[in-house]
């Protein structure tokens, strides 16, 4: 890849793993969550997820700024 090419983001993927999870709450994961949800999919299941948290830190965080500029805004008489 040239210094000029954008990465795409297979380049950037990555392997994972996870320590100190009980198989129980693993379990317990795949047969709420991924299971009914997800087809079976831990991949996509827990990829979806933090997709979700990263939008819903995004949606919070916008909102807590919002709120404070407007309060800034507030002038007492």
């Amino acid at each position: 890849m040239t210094q000029t090419e954008m990465a795409t983001e297979e380049d950037l993927l990555v392997s994972l793993t996870f320590h100190n999870f009980s198989a129980e709450m693993l379990k317990e994961f795949a047969l709420k969550i991924v299971k009914p949800y997800f087809n079976g999919n831990m991949n996509q299941a827990v990829r979806s997820l933090m997709e979700k948290a990263i939008n819903e830190e995004t949606i919070v965080n916008q909102a807590l700024i919002t709120e404070r500029n407007s309060g800034q805004n507030v002038h007492l008489s």
